[in-house]
């Protein structure tokens, strides 16, 4: 079954600059120097994202549709995945050295990252799926009502509750506001690939 979660039922990881709500979404001015990362390459670890985050079950998935809108290095938003403050995922889209791309962050203990670009989606809706069945997440992504791509497979094994939902941060600079458009919880993907 397919519901829409209100933005009303997530906690902050930390507070936005400013939220506000209308009848066309949410809207939300991250932090300067917001991130999400741990350690590799920089040495450095960063827990100041701006995630939205409710509960979030095996054997579902979780929705986020965005506008795309970034104008500065790593302007990002998309889904966040907490099993702890070690371990989890975050992927959509981020604007790196000038291009819109698609990847995401998997952290456990140490984070990696993956990118790939997206020329043409910016000014557009996008919309980013985790699909969480067995042990595994799957994350996939598409611009308006375009066919989903694959995003990444992670796993996501977890002895305690696991929460999820909207996220975005500016690392480099203020004022970047992020318009979501929806946030929705859904039957997991039935297989990892089409026909499975």
């Amino acid at each position: 079954m397919t519901r829409t979660v209100p933005w009303s039922d997530g906690s902050w990881t930390n507070d936005p600059v400013d939220v506000t709500t209308s009848d066309d979404g949410l809207h939300v001015t991250a932090r300067e120097g917001s991130d999400a990362w741990r350690i590799t390459s920089y040495d450095f670890i960063h827990s100041t994202e701006h995630a939205l985050l409710s509960t979030f079950e095996p054997e579902s998935a979780i929705e986020v549709q965005f506008r795309l809108d970034f104008a500065e290095q790593f302007d990002q938003a998309g889904i966040f995945v907490k099993v702890d403050d070690e371990s989890w995922i975050k992927s959509g889209v981020e604007l790196s050295d000038g291009e819109e791309s698609l990847g995401a962050v998997v952290t456990r203990g140490t984070s990696d990252w993956s990118l790939s670009p997206v020329p043409g989606w910016a000014g557009r809706l996008v919309t980013v799926r985790g699909s969480w069945s067995g042990n595994a997440l799957t994350v996939r992504a598409r611009v308006d009502d375009e066919p989903w791509r694959l995003v990444r497979v992670a796993p996501l094994i977890a002895d305690g509750p696991v929460t999820a939902g909207p996220f975005c941060c500016a690392p480099t600079r203020a004022g970047l506001t992020v318009h979501f458009t929806s946030w929705r919880i859904t039957p997991p993907d039935a297989g990892l690939h089409p026909g499975d």
